[in-house]
This record gives C-alpha cells, structure tokens and sequence, in this order.
C-alpha cells in the first residue's frame, strides 16, 4: 500500500492492504496528515520518507525495527512510538493483528516552528521505540477528528497539528552540534523577525532582508530557505498572518483595517492566505 508518495510502503502477512480508519489532514498547511490503520495477521512496513514519520502502536506485540545498520526485536505495548527522520531508511515487521498510528510531519513546518522556537537547523532523534504519552494523546486527538470528519472545523484540527509539532521539537529534536558554515545565525534571525515585524504594514523587499544578513540576495535565499524551511517571501507571508490572527482573535479591529496594516493588499487578499493556511474563511476565523 502506497501512502501519499511513493516512499511508504504498508502491507498485511498476506501482501494486502491494511484497513484505513481515517487518513489525511484538514484543510490548510498545518504540514501534519494522519493515518490510522489496522492489520490482521501481521505487518510490513518500510519507508524512506521526505517526511518525519511518528508511528504509535496501538496494540500489544512483538515487532523488528531496522534503521540504518540497527535492528531491535521486541515486545512493545500500546502507546509506544517509534520516529523515523525524513531521508532516513526504515522498516519494521510484526506478526499478529496490529493496529497504529502513522503521523507525517513535512519537513519544511518542522523547521520553520523550530526556528520560531530558536532551535534552527534542529534534526530530529531517530528512535527505534520510546514513549510518550503527550504526544501520543495528540496523534489520538488527530485521528479522532479526522475518523468523525472535523467536527470542530479545520482551524482546531491546525491547532492540534501546531502543538504536536512543536512537542516533536520540544522532546525529540537536538541542535547541531556546531553552526554550519554560512548558515543563518540564531542573532541573525531575531534582527529578520524584528525588521520584519517592525514594517509589516509596508513592502518588503528580500534584498532588505539580505543587507541585514550582509548576504547578496541570492546566497540569502538559499540559506535562509536551507535553514527555515520555507523562502523568506513566505516567511514574511507567516509574520504578516501570524499578527493578522492576533488582531482578528482580539476583535478590535475591522478586517479591512487588520489587512492594511499587517501588509496585505486588502481584505480578499487577506482572506485568500487565511482559507489557504489555517482552512477557514476569514469571517469563520473572526466567528
């Protein structure tokens, strides 16, 4: 069975699919899908993702994990994870009926929460088996939501997605042990962020943001989308919705008002970034 790309592969004992309980995502970019999934009679499993993959075991049983030369056979109970890094070849086999959790992380929204977070370039930990009941409780959330159809709307499924991600890089990423050469700088970055927020409601040029990395434009862009995992136009695309949703939730300014302020053209320009990222109508949003 083929999940999404051509870089997962799922299988039951006898080389048919498992049963799909829920798959996807809501809408918007929360870089977050789901899959909850049942074999009978046993499992095979191999991958190497684009994505960060996270998988739950739902049940008792006895599984073989292989990653990069390792191998570990065991007994795992429900609520184990296991975490595979985007790039990285994984396969795993069990025997017996087996019901999971698969959570696809894109790569680029790992990077672009982590450097909000101040943890640029941050590489997550590959883990054979470990548990954690947090996130555990989110990916279950997640697979809730989307087996009922998004009762709550897309806007609380994102949400959700945003928290799970930012307890994987909380919990299960490390730093690089040294800054890269001519990678972008933590202190860099503040100074981006600062201007950036400092001139919302005005164009920004990428050779501004550039001069202050004292980089050319296009050695900028490569590292800058290296390191943050999106382009620095989109960048400021997520500063500009970042203050945009601030001052919606807050309420105390028209929606006309809050897109000129915060850079947009107007407000259907506003509303098309909005239904776009978070999956709601800009009115649904101000609800």
């Amino acid at each position: 069975m083929i999940i999404g790309t051509d870089d997962v592969y799922l299988v039951q004992e006898n080389g048919g699919d498992p049963t799909i309980l829920a798959a996807g995502s809501a809408h918007g970019e929360s870089g977050v899908s789901i899959l909850s999934l049942r074999f009978k009679n046993g499992i095979h499993f191999s991958a190497t993702s684009r994505q960060h993959l996270i998988w739950f075991q739902l049940s008792n049983v006895r599984i073989e994990c292989r990653r990069a030369g390792r191998k570990l056979t065991q007994n795992v109970r429900a609520e184990t994870l296991a975490i595979c890094p985007a790039g990285i070849e994984c396969a795993a086999d069990a025997e017996g009926n087996v019901d999971g959790l698969l959570v696809a992380v894109d790569a680029g929204r790992l990077a672009l929460t982590a450097a909000e977070n101040s943890v640029l370039e941050a590489q997550v930990i590959d883990r054979l088996t470990g548990y954690d009941k947090a996130l555990f409780d989110l990916a279950r959330g997640l697979a809730t939501e989307t087996i009922d159809g998004y009762p709550n709307g897309p806007l609380f499924w994102n949400d959700i997605a945003t928290v799970f991600v930012g307890s994987l890089i909380a919990r299960h990423t490390t730093e690089p042990q040294s800054q890269k050469r001519g990678a972008l700088g933590k202190n860099i970055l503040e100074r981006l962020k600062e201007y950036v927020n400092a001139h919302l409601d005005e164009p920004i040029e990428v050779a501004a943001l550039a001069n202050i990395a004292g980089r050319s434009p296009f050695h900028f862009s490569r590292i800058f989308a290296r390191s943050v995992g999106v382009t620095p136009h989109r960048y400021v695309i997520h500063l500009r919705l970042r203050r945009a949703v601030e001052l919606i939730r807050e309420g105390r300014t028209g929606l006309a008002e809050v897109a000129a302020c915060t850079g947009f053209a107007d407000q259907s320009h506003l509303s098309r970034w909005i239904q776009r990222v978070h999956g709601v109508s800009l009115t649904g949003l101000a609800a």
